[in-house]
Parts: structure tokens; C-alpha cells; sequence
């Protein structure tokens, strides 16, 4: 057994002499706002795990752990902490590279509360990419790294630890906007996989994520928000090896495409060159249902195949094959066509076409890592799950032009969740400024019941329009005592919070009551006796008096003896019900005027009057 394997990694490294041409590094920006002796924009290495995040922003403060330094261990054993407070900024854990895999520092950052690694290189190289554990050594807890991670540097990481141990805060702001392009309203991307099932749990991942990711994909292809095409990574076999065993068990047309043996071993089970016409098969599959314009029933098959037809229960056949492409209506006829012969000593077109896609072209390197996507000609990093690619696809779009799903909780970031995102709310009625969306948190003033809110979305949100005073009393002040109910609030807006009459202070904060009696704003007549109630007062009158509390006197009853300013008011009222007679009676004259040159008019049509000559009609000229 070890010799059939040492030979198959011989040749396995042979076989991937061709892909290993140019191999690009995925990278997003790293600013530093504080301290200003670093202040500046790095260049950091995506990890091909966690979940970036694409099209958005994530700030933190960074720390640099006392013990533990290279987070080989779990920092709940060395009683350490990265959970942020209330208020503060998350926390980035900055750690050194080395003795371990990348993916057990990030689950361990992950589990001590951290908001996101940051590796720290060992050597003065390029950038690496951060990959996954080989199969072997790949735990279950890779798949539940939810945190993006990022390398620096050696230079940049001992800058950051030495502005740290001076006792200086740095503070950082990982940027993933430009990460991946997005020029237009439309996604292309493509999907790098295999039809292999017996990988172990990176194959058991790519079922997971066909299966989960179908709906998204589908309803994003028949709209045309995407376009979507499958690739097949495939190598050959070297001219010296193609008479191998291992060769003819692992490629097809004579050498030119092959794929690992599933189980890697030669004496059971399926072989490579199974493989590699199986995802002939669904490469195939695509080209006829795109032809007939339902490209999205890819994830169809795909998914029914690996329901149906796994390796495990020894079905992974052509017959199995052929029953589920039948059960999708799909032409067989055309798919075996497409498909040629395996065995013929010469090119396929469709996995040619395939070898040439894995070459990297422009700013895209060659295609090596296997399951991958490719989104709008740039590599995706990141684990391969539904909410971690979905949110990577809504980055291509171009700004605005994102469809609903992108807005959907599914891929929310939870900004909100940490002190609200740093934006304005109103704890009181449990409203709030920040939004949440795949991009980030946006602070924007809410509509809530019809209600629009304005301001800035960071210190201040106003209700506005008629119905403002419905929600919060419009943020106003409100207060009721033994029964009265006073508020601040104005339906318009921009007046803001005006207290009522009888009360003074801001509008919004509080509303204090005015001592009408004290301040001898009302009830000031000889005669009258002042009592403050809240928001208003009480006056009397002396005597047998009444008080006018418009005219702010005291007047007498029903004809008694009433002070100099009630007679007053007396002759004031005899004037002008004087006037008010004397306008009625010159009213009544000019109609009754009015009336009788109506009458005459109308009576001069039907007969003469005394005073007036008969008329004569007038004829005018003639003419003979």
C-alpha cells in the first residue's frame, strides 16, 4: 500500500507541475487610524477560511496576548478574554505564525471572543494565502470559523507590537469593499468543484453547500442578476507515465485529462478516470441545459446526483447518471454526443476548453484550489457556506444595484448588535438608527408606523410629519399630574419641542411649570386673588364680582355696583350694540332700495310708463 501511494504522490506532483504556474495571493486593504506614527494603508492576505467580509468594513482595536502568543492553545487556559465591552471596539487578536495551523489559531481567537485574527509572518517573504488543513488533518472545527483572518507582514506586525508594548492604542479598520469587483449590476462567477464524493470532509462540504446554495442560485440565475457557469479542475498525465497502471486507472483519451484516484488506492473501489467522466457528464449537463436556456438546472443534477448515485452505495454509474438526467427532462441524446469517446487518442472540446479555464489570465491567477469560486474574475476566499458566498456574490453587484435577497437577515453582518452599531437610538420606544446590510451597518434615520425620522443617524433622529407626536410624543417632553396632560409636541416638525403656554424650558428634556401669581403675568386687577396651579392659575374676584379672564378684570352680577373697569366694559358693550343697531337699519334701507328699482326694471318691459314717450321702431335704409 505505501508504495502504490508514494507512486501516486510522484505522480500526483507531476501532474500538478502545469497548475502551479501562477498562483495569486487574494488580498483587502488593513488602515490603521491610531497611533499616527502608523497611520496608513497595508496590504493583508485573505485566509481561505471564516467569513470575509466582502463589500464591507470591520473596525477593531487590536491586542496582542501577554501568554499564548501564537494561539496554539485555548485562551480559556490561560484565562484570557478578548469579549469587548459595551461601547468599545471589538477586539482584533494579533498573533505569530507558527507551530500550528492557521485555522486552530483562528478557532481559538474565535472562541476567546475575538472579532478577527491577524497573523503575524515569521519571514520577510511575499504574501501568503492562509489555506485549510490538508483532508487528513482537517477537524470538524474548521468548518465553524466564522471570523475573517488576515496576514501581515513581519515588518507591519512588529511595528503594531511595538507601538503596543509603548502603551499606545492601535486601532484598525479591515476593508474588504474593493476586494472583489463590481462594475455593473450583473455577477458572473464561476464554480470550481468535482463530482467526486470520497474526499472526506471537503467533499462532504461541497454537497452541503450544492444543496444548500440551489434555491439562492437558482432564483438569482432566472432573473439574471448572475451568470453562472460549473468548471472541472483536470490534469494530465506525463508522456513517460501514460503506459502506468496508474495512469490508465486515473485519465482518459490516452493521458490527456485525469483526476486522483477517489479512495487512493488502485485495488478498490472507483477509479480516477471515473471522476473525470463523471464531471465530463455534468460539464456536459450544463452546455445542453444552457442551450436550451435553463442553465440553473445544473444544481438539479448536481444535487439529485449525490442523492442518488453516491460512491459509498457503489452507484456513482453512467446508468444512475443517465435515470436523473431523464427525471429533469433534459436530452440525453445530446449529452452523450457531447461527452465523445473517452477512449480515443485525441482532444475532448469540453474538458480542454475546462484545462484552458484553470490558467489564471489577466488579474486572476491559475485556478488551484479545489473547491473554489470565482466571482466577478476574482478568487472567493473563505469557507464554502451558503451565508459566507451569497454575501461575496452581493459585493459584485454594483452599488445600489444589489436584488432583495442581498438585503434578506441571511447575510446580515449583526454590526447592530455591538453598541448599536455607534448609532442613534431611543432605548425608551426600541427604536434605532442602524440598519443592517451585507456591506456593513449604515446609520439612517428609521421610518416606524408611517412615521419618517430625520437627522444625521449618529447623535440625533427626529419624528417628522403629522403623525410624529404618535411615536415617543415626537422625542418631546410629556407629563401628566391629577388628571391634566401636557406635551411639548407640535405635529410640524420644524418647530420642534415647544413647551406649552404655562410651562418653560427646552421641549424635550423637561417642561418646568411658570408661577403665573409670582411672575405677575395675569390675574393683576385690584379686585382679583392669583393661585398657581401647575400649567395654569386660578383667579377670583372680591366681593359680588365676576372675572373676565380674557380682559384680565372683575366685573359685577347681574347689575350690582361693579368697579370703575367693569363700567367701563359696560359703555364699551352699549357702543357697539349701538353701531351693531345702527348698521342693521342702513342695511335694511339699501335693500329695500335695491328692491324697488329691481321691481321697476322689470315692469318697464311689459308696459309703459307715465313718464316715458311711446317708441317708434326704426326701419334703417333701404335699398331698391
Amino acid at each position: 500500500m505505501r508504495e502504490k501511494l508514494s507512486f501516486l504522490l510522484c505522480v500526483w506532483i507531476l501532474l500538478c507541475g502545469s497548475c502551479l504556474g501562477r498562483f495569486v495571493v487574494e488580498k483587502n486593504n488593513l488602515r490603521i487610524t491610531s497611533p499616527k506614527s502608523l497611520r496608513g494603508v497595508y496590504e493583508c492576505a485573505i485566509g481561505n477560511f471564516g467569513v470575509p467580509k466582502y463589500g464591507g468594513t470591520m473596525v477593531g482595536s487590536v491586542v496582542y496576548p501577554k501568554l499564548n502568543q501564537k494561539a496554539c492553545k485555548s485562551f480559556d487556559e490561560v484565562r484570557i478574554s478578548f469579549r469587548s465591552k459595551p461601547g468599545s471596539f471589538p477586539t482584533f487578536v494579533l498573533v505569530d505564525r507558527g507551530d500550528c495551523f492557521f485555522t486552530l489559531k483562528a478557532w481559538n481567537a474565535q472562541n476567546g471572543g475575538a472579532a478577527a485574527l491577524i497573523v503575524v509572518d515569521d519571514r520577510s517573504e511575499a504574501l501568503i494565502t492562509m489555506d485549510t488543513p490538508e483532508e487528513e488533518k482537517n477537524d470538524e472545527y474548521v468548518e465553524k470559523i466564522n471570523i475573517p483572518s488576515a496576514l501581515v507582514s513581519r515588518s507591519l506586525g512588529d511595528n503594531i507590537k511595538k507601538a503596543l508594548s509603548s502603551g499606545e492604542m492601535v486601532n484598525i479598520n479591515l476593508d474588504w469593499r474593493e476586494a472583489l469587483p463590481h462594475p455593473d449590476d450583473r455577477v458572473e462567477y464561476e464554480f470550481w468543484t468535482n463530482s467526486n464524493d470520497e474526499c472526506g470532509p471537503k467533499c462532504d462540504n461541497q454537497i452541503d453547500f450544492v444543496r444548500s446554495f440551489k434555491g439562492v442560485a437558482q432564483q438569482l440565475e432566472k432573473k439574471g442578476f448572475t451568470q453562472f457557469t460549473p468548471h472541472y479542475i483536470t490534469w494530465y498525465c506525463p508522456e513517460a507515465f501514460i503506459l502506468s497502471k496508474q495512469c490508465k486507472s486515473q485519465c482518459i483519451n490516452h493521458g490527456r485529462y485525469c483526476a486522483p484516484d477517489p479512495e487512493q488506492d488502485f485495488s478498490q473501489g472507483y477509479d480516477g478516470k471515473d471522476v473525470v467522466i463523471q464531471n465530463l457528464r455534468q460539464a456536459c449537463f450544463f452546455k445542453v441545459a444552457n442551450e436550451s436556456g435553463k442553465p440553473w438546472q445544473w444544481w438539479d443534477y448536481v444535487t439529485d446526483f449525490a442523492i442518488r448515485c453516491p460512491m459509498k452505495k457503489e452507484k456513482y454509474t453512467e446508468e444512475c447518471s443517465n435515470q436523473v438526467i431523464k427525471s429533469l427532462g433534459i436530452d440525453l441524446k445530446k449529452i452523450k454526443e457531447c461527452i465523445g469517446d473517452t477512449h480515443a487518442d485525441n482532444e475532448n472540446p469540453v474538458l480542454k476548453a475546462e484545462q484552458d479555464a484553470q490558467i489564471g489570465r489577466g488579474s486572476r491567477g491559475d485556478v488551484t484550489i479545489l473547491p473554489t469560486l470565482v466571482i466577478n474574475n476574482r478568487q472567493y476566499r473563505g469557507k464554502l457556506e451558503k451565508g459566507a458566498v451569497l454575501k461575496a456574490i452581493c459585493s459584485g453587484f454594483q452599488e445600489t444595484t444589489e436584488p432583495s435577497i442581498c438585503l434578506t437577515p441571511d447575510i446580515e453582518t449583526n454590526e447592530c448588535l455591538e453598541n448599536n452599531g455607534g448609532c442613534w437610538q431611543d432605548k425608551s420606544a426600541n427604536i434605532s438608527a442602524c440598519r443592517d446590510t451585507f456591506r456593513g451597518r449604515v446609520c439612517e434615520c428609521p421610518i416606524v408606523q408611517n412615521v419618517k425620522f430625520v437627522g444625521d443617524g449618529y447623535t440625533n433622529c427626529e419624528a417628522s410629519g403629522a403623525l410624529r407626536c404618535e411615536i415617543n410624543n415626537g422625542g418631546c417632553w410629556k407629563e401628566s399630574r391629577g388628571g391634566r396632560a401636557y406635551s411639548a409636541c407640535i405635529d410640524d416638525h420644524t418647530k420642534g419641542c415647544v413647551c406649552p403656554p404655562g410651562f418653560r424650558g427646552d421641549g424635550v428634556k423637561s417642561c418646568e411649570d411658570v408661577d403665573e401669581c409670582k411672575e405677575k403675568v395675569a390675574c393683576q386687577c385690584p379686585e382679583c386673588k392669583c393661585q398657581n396651579t401647575w400649567g395654569s392659575y386660578l383667579c377670583s374676584c372680591s366681593g359680588d364680582l365676576l372675572y373676565l379672564r380674557e380682559n384680565d378684570m372683575c366685573i359685577g352680577k347681574y347689575g350690582s355696583t361693579a368697579t370703575a373697569n367693569g363700567s367701563i366694559v359696560w359703555m364699551v358693550i352699549f357702543i357697539l350694540a349701538a353701531a351693531a343697531a345702527g348698521g342693521y337699519a342702513f342695511y335694511k334701507y339699501r335693500i329695500q332700495r335695491y328692491m324697488d328699482s329691481e321691481i321697476r326694471a322689470i315692469m318697464a318691459q311689459y308696459m309703459p310708463l307715465d313718464n316715458q314717450p311711446p317708441q317708434v321702431p326704426s326701419h334703417g335704409n333701404q335699398e331698391i
